[in-house]
């Protein structure tokens, strides 16, 4: 049988990143926690829980969170169906959601989703984010319940919904274009003219330049890890990138960005897949997905 106080305690303690605040949601003295959990990684021989500021699960303490987390969704559903199981004297838990998407989904339609979800629920969400080629792993490594991703292939025990696709545009302020493309946009200025690129894992600049130019090109780049921060460094002068039409069609059309090659836009279809485990219990928060996304994604 799963020592299921054990298991609280291990989610507990990797939820709030500590042995003493996870004693304090699960109102119990940290040496209990403690105790809690090197019964458990004595019993299973392998270690659940890196010690360190902040703490955080091994794979086997991660699929044991995820465990917890579906657990902790039947009960809620339980306890609507038959309240009389709960008891009066201890809080009602809340459920915290692990959900991955990319940056660019979360800075301009994701947001709107998740709270028009969490006002009809009382489930909380920890938001990872991570590359769109890169959310399904989190998935597969059972880190999370659901994901925005460029995954159109069915992740093994989930399940897929296509949302639309993020359109880009590659952009730059009129400066920016009339210092290092004052005779249009070569190949050979391009490869001076200085990217804005999020991190290692971005590869949209590459892709779109690719397209464009029909060849792998070699440009410097900033890193600049923020959705909101690539657009004002691109209104600021410090390099071309590419942009959401989200985020930057009210510019282009007063002119404060422009396209550095009109009418050459990059889409990226996503796709929402949500563990079959727990679809069911999550319905609402698909729907909320789907029902923005219909609005925001073309």
């Amino acid at each position: 049988m799963i020592d299921y106080a054990a298991a609280r305690a291990v989610a507990a303690i990797v939820r709030t990143g500590s042995f003493e605040k996870a004693a304090a949601a699960l109102n119990v003295t940290p040496s209990a926690v403690s105790q809690r959990v090197k019964h458990l990684e004595e019993r299973l021989g392998a270690v659940l829980v890196e010690r360190g500021t902040p703490c955080s699960a091994t794979e086997k303490g991660l699929w044991l969170c995820r465990h917890m987390e579906r657990v902790g969704m039947l009960e809620k559903e339980l306890m609507e169906h038959l309240p009389g199981l709960a008891d009066p004297g201890s809080p009602a838990a809340r459920v915290t959601l692990n959900v991955a998407t990319n940056a660019d989904s979360l800075g301009t339609w994701f947001l709107d989703a998740l709270a028009a979800f969490t006002r009809q629920t009382d489930y909380l969400v920890d938001i990872a984010i991570d590359d769109e080629d890169h959310t399904a792993d989190w998935l597969r490594r059972g880190r999370v319940v659901a994901a925005v991703t460029s995954t159109e292939s069915p992740i093994q025990g989930c399940r897929v919904t296509p949302l639309g696709a993020l359109r880009y545009h590659a952009t730059a302020s009129p400066d920016f274009v009339a210092r290092y493309f004052p005779n249009g946009v070569t190949a050979e200025a391009f490869e001076k003219a200085p990217a804005l690129t999020f991190n290692q894992k971005d590869r949209l600049q590459a892709i779109w330049a690719r397209r464009v130019f029909g060849r792998e090109m070699i440009f410097p780049t900033h890193w600049l890890p923020s959705t909101q921060s690539f657009l004002e460094a691109s209104l600021a002068g410090m390099g071309w990138a590419l942009n959401p039409v989200q985020l930057a069609g009210d510019h282009l059309q007063s002119g404060r960005l422009v396209e550095i090659v009109p009418g050459a836009t990059l889409e990226r279809p996503l796709f929402w897949q949500i563990n079959r485990s727990a679809a069911d219990q999550l319905t609402s928060l698909t729907q909320s997905v789907l029902a923005v996304a219909g609005l925001k994604l073309g």
